[in-house]
């Protein structure tokens, strides 16, 4: 694909995946994992990141969620490496904080090519909707690892389990559409090594 763009189709015997990005569109696409809530995040995700993302997943659903929440985290992630090529004028570091009534999240990035997690959210429900709450860590950290970043996630408060993780996705969107953007200063890639 042309510019900040990248297009993964990933198969294995628990999921097919079909994943588009583009870092510099305008919030839209379509998601269609087959867990609802799942759905509303990654496009609310989309939505206020300021990307572009279609994901179309058919998945183990009669066994669970499990594979499919973590497989497309595996293909944004690769999407998102891909889509940011040698890194060159890249912005890099970012963060983010987003209040949702009584929820508040903080996500900090930074583009290091250093996979790591940092998730410290909890939750009172087990379920939301289709998606099990432990599946959200899942799906961060196979972002963080296939993306090649390192990512700390925190619930600063909160206790309805839809606001916080609607608060974590709208403040992850907003994390990493500031470090994926590109900074006319900056020469080269962002790193006193050269290389990310």
């Amino acid at each position: 694909m042309n510019g900040r763009q990248a297009a993964i189709r990933r198969t294995t015997k628990e999921t097919d995946i079909t994943l588009t990005l583009n870092l510099d569109g305008g919030g839209n696409g379509g998601i269609d994992t087959g867990v609802q809530f799942f759905d509303h995040m990654l496009g609310i995700f989309a939505r206020h990141g300021l990307f572009d993302l279609d994901v179309a997943c058919r998945g183990d659903l009669g066994v669970d969620a499990h594979h499919s929440v973590e497989d497309i985290g595996i293909c944004l992630g690769m999407a998102l490496d891909e889509a940011l090529g040698d890194k060159s004028g890249l912005v890099r570091f970012a963060h983010a904080y987003f209040p949702m009534d009584e929820a508040l999240a903080r996500v900090v990035v930074d583009l290091s090519g250093r996979p790591f997690l940092h998730y410290d959210v909890e939750v009172q429900r087990e379920r939301v909707g289709e998606l099990d709450s432990e599946l959200v860590e899942e799906f961060w950290r196979a972002v963080s690892i296939h993306g090649r970043l390192n990512l700390h996630i925190e619930l600063l408060h909160g206790r309805n389990a839809h606001h916080i993780f609607e608060a974590v996705f709208k403040a992850a969107a907003r994390a990493l559409s500031g470090a994926t953007r590109t900074d006319p200063r900056v020469q080269g890639v962002p790193s006193t090594k050269g290389v990310l």
